[in-house]
């Protein structure tokens, strides 16, 4: 994990501490009990006597079908960077990542080679000088998810393919010259 000073006072909202991380991925986990229903994206309790009856985190008790069950990640997968990497790729996983991210105020999160964004509605000090600083010749791996990664990324791809271009033509002309000589 890299420096996060780079990132001067948006830190916080690019990427938890590992402190942080640490406290939120060691919560106990019962992953044969706690799952998500198709209509609440808390997650829930639940015991299999042949029909789901489903606890709420508020204490209602709900008999749910099996298909209005997903299944829950384990805490280890909280706010993670990438939700293509979630072990249960679900519609309720997602929202909830999102959801976790977002009530931390780090609003971007990535999605496989997509980036989503979740606005907040208010100012968040992530796009100073600093930041594009930080994300400069980074590949999209090494620093948080951010506009910034993607758009440096993109621009690196393309010189890349510039480079490359130019290159294939040379050496093309160089063939074409050469065969016009022999």
């Amino acid at each position: 994990m890299m420096d996060s000073s780079e990132f001067g006072e948006a830190a916080p909202f690019l990427r938890k501490s590992e402190k942080e991380l640490m406290r939120l991925h060691t919560i106990p986990f019962d992953g044969n009990s706690l799952i998500y229903t198709v209509n609440h994206t808390d997650p829930v309790h639940f015991s299999t006597s042949g029909k789901f009856t489903v606890e709420t985190v508020d204490g209602r008790n709900l008999i749910v079908k099996e298909n209005g069950i997903q299944q829950m990640n384990p805490p280890k997968f909280d706010m993670i960077e990438d939700i293509a990497m979630l072990t249960h790729l679900n519609e309720a996983s997602v929202l909830d990542n999102l959801r976790k991210r977002y009530s931390n105020w780090m609003i971007y999160t990535y999605s496989g080679l997509f980036c989503v964004a979740v606005n907040p509605y208010k100012f968040l000090p992530v796009y100073k000088t600093e930041v594009i600083a930080a994300y400069k010749g980074k590949r999209r791996t090494e620093v948080p998810p951010h506009i910034f990664a993607i758009a440096d990324n993109a621009y690196n791809d393309m010189l890349t393919c510039i480079s490359w271009e130019k290159s294939v033509n040379l050496s093309t002309i160089g063939k074409y010259d050469h065969s016009l000589n022999a």
